[in-house]
């Protein structure tokens, strides 16, 4: 298979974003340790801490700064559930370009008000992200913007694959690296730098059980798009296999494993009281994931991604009251 991006893609992106946005930090957590158990040396890449609380301005500033005045002039679009939609409404706003981001009817409101602090116009339509992207597509069309696609499109790709860049650079004694999948991009970029940088740094993925569309067509090679997303996480919140990240996960992932709600529930209060960070669904399914292979990497030093910090009340409530 011809890779989607490559470690050239990726080292341009990090030109592109370092003038507007800074490395975040890689930490360990004694306690967290302790908590996961099997001598693994949990190291936490915090991407919550990023302008937008979530990994995915990376992609956002990746992609508007590599289009052309053309492309600038005419506007930008995209899909969301919430951090897509702010990442790339921040850069917009940055780059002096006009933004519309659509989201599924009763989507997340706290996500909804940050796309539109951030100077995005905001369009609800569909009853899920993948209706919304088809929505979106109609208003590319009628208006003439250009598409950023939340995971078909190598800027996006390489964007996200600037956070394992970091993370190898910072951890030389790096084993493994555990990404939540939602799309892809986290994952595919980090197969990029890994194969590039550090082949012995092996990947694993992780999805949520209700949402497993990627899980199912890497494991069986038959992809099919589900009727339903059923996971609070809706940052992974996704129905379906996608065209530029599913022949790499399928060639180049090390594991992959699905975990319920309730354990990505008890992997946002794990961290909550180990590392007192806040994290959404999706910002705590690696950590679900390492334990669902504590066995395989026992011993090992394993990278994780609080991805996302835009967790509602609501649903925060649910979690710290173990409703979840």
């Amino acid at each position: 298979m011809t890779w989607p991006i490559t470690i050239d893609d990726v080292r341009r992106a990090a030109e592109r974003i370092r003038p507007h946005l800074v490395p975040t930090a890689l930490r360990e957590y004694a306690p967290l340790d302790a908590v996961v158990g099997g001598g693994i040396n949990v190291l936490v890449k915090h991407e919550n801490h990023q302008p937008t609380n979530a990994f995915k301005v990376r992609n956002g500033v990746s992609a508007v700064a590599a289009l052309d005045a053309d492309a600038r002039a005419r506007g930008v679009i995209a899909a969301t559930r919430g951090n897509h939609g702010a990442g790339l409404a921040w850069a917009a706003q940055k780059f002096g370009v006009a933004c519309v981001v659509v989201v599924p009817h009763g989507n997340n409101a706290e996500k909804n008000a940050a796309i539109v602090g951030f100077g995005a116009e905001l369009v609800e339509a569909g009853k899920d992200y993948d209706e919304s992207a088809a929505a979106a597509e109609e208003l590319r069309r009628a208006r003439g913007l250009h598409v950023v696609h939340s995971t078909n499109d190598r800027d996006v790709l390489a964007g996200a694959a600037t956070m394992s860049l970091e993370i190898v650079e910072a951890a030389p004694e790096l084993d493994a690296m555990v990404i939540a999948v939602g799309g892809g991009s986290q994952a595919v970029g980090a197969l990029t730098v890994a194969r590039a940088l550090r082949p012995s740094v092996r990947v694993y993925a992780v999805q949520a059980t209700g949402a497993a569309a990627m899980h199912d067509a890497v494991k069986t090679g038959e992809r099919r798009t589900w009727e339903r997303a059923d996971t609070f996480a809706d940052g992974i919140a996704t129905r379906a296999p996608y065209d530029l990240t599913y022949p790499a996960l399928r060639e180049g992932l090390a594991g992959f494993v699905t975990v319920t709600d309730a354990e990505i529930a008890a992997a946002m209060r794990t961290l909550l009281s180990t590392t007192h960070q806040l994290v959404e669904g999706a910002g705590a399914a690696g950590l679900a994931g390492v334990g669902k292979l504590r066995d395989e990497l026992a011993g090992k030093r394993v990278a994780i991604v609080l991805s996302g910090g835009n967790v509602d009340l609501p649903t925060l409530r649910r979690v710290v009251g173990g409703d979840l």
